[in-house]
Parts: structure tokens; C-alpha cells; sequence
């Protein structure tokens, strides 16, 4: 694992916010097995079970608020990170409407205590801002959004990420052109994996509730999402940040990782893939009122393949084979499969000669 993208993350200080989430964990428990010296901020473990507990790896937590600027710019100094990736967000649509103040507090003023902390501490070479598919203006396309449309978003979360995105791209052409870090920002599609236990995810309330022998309301069946298992876009942004380490300030901007278009399908078409996957799964729709989501997202992630040389392992069926897995193994037998999945994903990466592996 020390080898990978150059080896450059090895005895690293790495700074990871919102490391305690789902895809935080995952991607600090890769550093981690890469033999980066990772550290973590974040408000509180977010869910219960917890991808982050199960873990049980070493490296330290501070519990904090990026809303509190001199913790945050305390932890920044005394750990003087070498690269940090910037997770912690308010990420729920539905929250977003219940809680709009929250949500652009945390998605924008967070951030740009991130990106100011961070400039403040001169160990500081590169910062990655995680944001959003969302970020996009609603448009119809069957190319997928590119880093050039433009941006938007109907819901709070959505505008929040947009606001983030724009506010990075201020930040580095008011802040950062001649000194400073390299600073980008890199947006994912819809990710599945094990350990995911947030509120309103589908792949979570399936093999919840087919745990419970329950059913599963479903709100919007026939909405068309960029699937993606999470160490897809977590390779990505490893990669962008090895080239940001290495000084390469053309890659400091924005950056799209999504699956392959054929793999951007309907929420219906995971969900029959599921049931095969673990027959107890089982869901109908909700006839509820339902609160405004995009029908359609798709991600078009050729500047990455093009300039990063980056595309995805698995595709959409090994990526929901490899979900459903990791949930039925806790489940059922209580036995936590990421070390495994990391160790197929990397093996498959390796055979086919990805340029992160060699």
C-alpha cells in the first residue's frame, strides 16, 4: 500500500475534516494503510453504528466545529498538516430544507475557515475541498455536466455546495496565485459502500430495513444518479492531491470523478440489482409529498481521465455487489469487510495498470 500514487502519502501529516463520516473514514482509513500519519476534525461520530468505530484505527480525533475559528485554526497550527482534505459538511437534502441557516453556515463559512486556517500555517502545500455533484444548474444532458457548466442548485444543500465551489475559486485567485497551497475542488457522484448508516441514502434504508424485515419507502424511484462505489471518487481525489504535493499548480482547480455514463441509471434499477444481491431487501414507493430533487445527474468526468489519467475500477454491478456484501457480512455475521474491499480494489487496479498503481 506504501507504494501507491508514488508513495507520496507515506509519514505524510495529513488533515482530514469530517473524517468520522462515511466516506471520511474510508478515505482516512486508506491513508492510514498507506502509512500517512492522519489526523481528524470533526463535530461528533455522526450515526450509529458507526463506519469510523468500527474501524478502530489509530490515528487522532479532535472533536470540533469548523464554525469555531480559533479551535480550528488552533488544531491547524499545532498539527501543521502537509496536505488537507476538506470533508466536513451538512450533506442531507431534507436537512438542508429543515435547517437552511445551519446548512450555509456550515457548507460556506465552514469552508472558508478551512481554506483561511490553512492558509495561515506556512506546512500547508495542497488542500482539496470535497463537494458535491449537486453544485450543477439543472439542465438536461446526456453528455453529463462538465467543470464548465454552470452552477446552481433548487435546494439549500445543493446552493450551499455551489456557493463552496465559487467561494474556492475566489479564494485561490484572491489568496493563493503566487504563495500559498495548492487548492482545488473535486465533485463525486451518488457513492455507495459499506459502513454508510446516514439518514435518507438508499442503499443504508435497504439493508437497514431489510435487516428489520421491513420495507423500504422509496421517494423517487425513477431519478437517474451517477452511482459509484466510494473508493472511486476516493482514488480521484488521492491522485489530484499527489499532483497538488508535487507542485503541480495546473491541477489546482475544479475536477469532476464520476462512474461511466452507462452507469448513471435509475434509483428503480439499484434497487432490482439489490434485491439480487440480498433477496430480504424489499421497498415500495412513497406516496408521501415529496421535496424538490434534480430528476436527472450525470457526471462527465473526461478532463480527469484526460489530464489526471484517472477512470473508475469497478463498475455499477461490482459496486453494488460489493455494497450489499459489506452490509450482509455486519448483519449477519458481524464481520467488517473494508480491509477486504480495499485489497480487491487496489488488486484490480493494479492488474489493469491504473497510473495511481504503478
Amino acid at each position: 500500500m506504501n507504494r501507491l500514487f508514488g508513495g507520496i502519502y507515506s509519514g505524510k501529516k495529513i488533515l482530514i475534516t469530517g473524517n468520522t463520516g462515511f466516506k471520511g473514514s474510508w478515505l482516512s482509513y486508506w491513508l492510514h494503510r498507506m502509512g500517512g500519519q492522519v489526523y481528524g476534525y470533526s463535530i461528533s461520530v455522526p450515526t450509529n453504528p458507526s463506519h469510523f468505530r468500527l474501524l478502530i484505527t489509530d490515528h487522532p480525533t479532535v472533536f470540533g466545529d469548523i464554525l469555531d475559528t480559533e479551535n480550528l485554526k488552533k488544531i491547524v497550527t499545532e498539527f501543521r498538516p502537509d496536505i488537507v482534505f476538506h470533508m466536513a459538511a451538512q450533506s442531507l437534502v431534507r436537512e438542508s430544507y429543515a435547517n437552511p441557516l445551519l446548512t450555509y453556515q456550515t457548507n460556506c463559512i465552514g469552508t472558508l475557515n478551512v481554506l483561511q486556517a490553512s492558509r495561515s500555517v506556512d506546512s500547508v502545500r495542497a488542500l482539496v475541498n470535497i463537494t458535491t455533484d449537486k453544485v450543477y444548474e439543472y439542465r438536461e444532458t446526456v453528455n453529463g455536466y462538465t467543470e464548465n457548466d454552470p452552477l446552481g442548485g433548487h435546494d439549500p444543500y445543493s446552493s450551499s455546495k455551489a456557493c463552496a465551489e465559487i467561494l474556492t475559486a475566489s479564494f485561490r485567485k484572491s489568496f493563493l496565485m503566487d504563495s500559498g497551497y495548492l487548492l482545488a475542488s473535486v465533485r463525486a457522484g451518488n457513492v455507495i459502500g459499506g459502513g454508510d448508516w446516514a439518514n435518507d441514502r438508499l442503499i443504508p434504508d435497504l439493508v437497514t430495513a431489510a435487516f428489520e424485515n421491513k420495507e423500504t419507502a422509496i421517494r423517487y424511484p425513477d431519478s437517474i444518479r451517477p452511482w459509484q462505489h466510494v473508493l472511486e471518487p476516493l482514488s480521484g481525489y488521492l491522485l489530484l492531491g499527489q499532483r497538488l504535493l508535487e507542485g503541480e499548480r495546473k491541477f489546482s482547480c475544479a475536477w469532476n470523478f464520476g462512474p461511466s455514463l452507462e452507469d448513471s441509471c435509475t434509483v428503480r434499477e439499484v434497487l432490482n440489482k439489490s434485491v439480487k444481491e440480498w433477496p430480504a431487501i424489499r421497498w415500495k414507493e412513497d406516496p408521501a409529498e415529496k421535496l424538490y430533487e434534480s430528476p436527472a445527474l450525470l457526471l462527465n468526468s473526461g478532463a480527469a481521465s484526460m489530464k489526471l489519467h484517472w477512470k473508475p475500477v469497478w463498475n455499477l454491478q461490482a459496486a453494488i455487489q460489493r455494497t450489499i456484501s459489506w452490509y450482509r457480512s455486519f448483519y449477519e455475521k458481524g464481520v467488517v469487510l473494508t480491509s477486504d474491499d480495499l485489497e480487491a480494489y487496489v488488486s484490480q487496479a493494479k492488474s489493469q495498470q491504473f497510473v495511481w498503481c504503478q
